[in-house]
């Protein structure tokens, strides 16, 4: 019965790839098909959050036409 409890909790889970500044009227602007220049390279380290809390580090990996994160580093809490 314990595992029905913990089956049941949401965890939204966060994957940053990268940052920008722009001012809000540049966002305001952007429309369907915009692009955002992140300062994030090829090779960067993607960030993973759950709940708002750091948790892991991992690499984008494309395969096909899906985009996936591969877990290089759990973050100790």
């Amino acid at each position: 019965m314990a595992n029905t409890a913990v089956e049941d909790v949401d965890v939204e889970i966060s994957v940053v790839l990268g940052k920008a500044t722009m001012p809000i009227n540049q966002l305001l602007k952007m429309g369907r098909g915009a692009v955002i220049e992140l300062n994030a390279k090829l090779d960067d380290h993607a960030w993973i959050f759950a709940n708002n809390k750091l948790i892991a580090r991992g690499e984008i990996v494309v395969s096909g036409e899906n985009v996936a994160i591969s877990i290089t580093e759990t973050v100790n809490q």
